[in-house]
């Protein structure tokens, strides 16, 4: 029992000895009552959010940080923005996570207890390993905004394999095979992004399809009924061009293009 609470104070002790107490006053970050770095701060998106420079004590910028606003974060979840840090000194730039309420000086603690500074230098090797330990790995965000049109007008496919209605580009289909009597296809956005997935039988004449949607993640089978007899569609544009049509008409109703 003696021995177990003995290995328990030396451990305790030696955390407290290697914890840094971090201050942060008037835009200098202090690590244990020393001096560590100096913040200059950049207000955006109309004060809500900051992003900082970075400088050793002898003034030279070290460290640029922005708000990555390209990555996924949980939807449950708005208690931190990640950031994107450019360490200029060291060739090297992670992902991090900093309190979106207090911004400052969450930003102020994650560097004061980074390590990363020797001789007021940034010590490559220790932002590696900075980087590595305390960095994050989140997901980039895909943005599945449709183009701002009348969806009222019809709809068109073209030869080149876009689909345009009101005038504009509101996204391409590409055929990606056949297999067992079932035709393929993929949509896309005019950005690129992939929408949806569907696969159906009775080319023309089909009465459902099979459809995976990106932006939600769902995988169904939707019923297409036709009473219309359609032996083949236009070659230049898609041989299943009527199919086709009704299935860009589904995923406009319903928002995907």
């Amino acid at each position: 029992m003696m021995r177990t609470f003995l290995l328990s104070f030396f451990l305790l002790a030696a955390f407290a000895l290697s914890a840094q107490d971090v201050d942060y006053k008037k835009g200098m970050i202090i690590v244990d009552g020393n001096d560590y770095l100096k913040v200059e701060v950049k207000k955006t998106n109309f004060g809500l959010t900051k992003n900082f420079e970075v400088f050793n004590l002898a003034g030279e910028k070290v460290i640029i940080a922005t708000v990555a606003t390209e990555f996924d974060q949980d939807k449950n979840d708005n208690t931190y923005l990640f950031y994107r840090l450019t360490f200029l000194t060291s060739n090297q730039v992670g992902i991090f996570k900093v309190n979106s309420l207090g911004q400052e000086k969450s930003f102020a603690k994650l560097l004061g207890n980074s390590g990363i500074m020797v001789k007021d230098k940034t010590d490559d090797n220790k932002v590696k390993e900075f980087i590595a330990s305390k960095g994050a790995s989140p997901r980039i965000a895909v943005d599945y905004t449709v183009v701002n049109r009348n969806t009222t007008w019809p709809i068109s496919l073209k030869a080149d394999k876009t689909i345009e209605q009101d005038g504009k580009i509101i996204g391409s289909f590409k055929p990606t095979g056949s297999s067992n009597g079932q035709d393929y296809y993929e949509f896309t956005l005019p950005s690129g992004v992939i929408v949806a997935k569907i696969s159906f039988a009775g080319g023309n004449n089909m009465q459902n399809m099979e459809v995976f949607t990106s932006k939600d993640n769902l995988k169904r089978v939707v019923p297409l009924p036709t009473k219309d007899k359609i032996i083949i569609g236009d070659a230049s544009i898609d041989q299943h061009q009527f199919a086709l049509k009704r299935v860009v008409k589904w995923l406009v109703d319903n928002r995907y293009l």
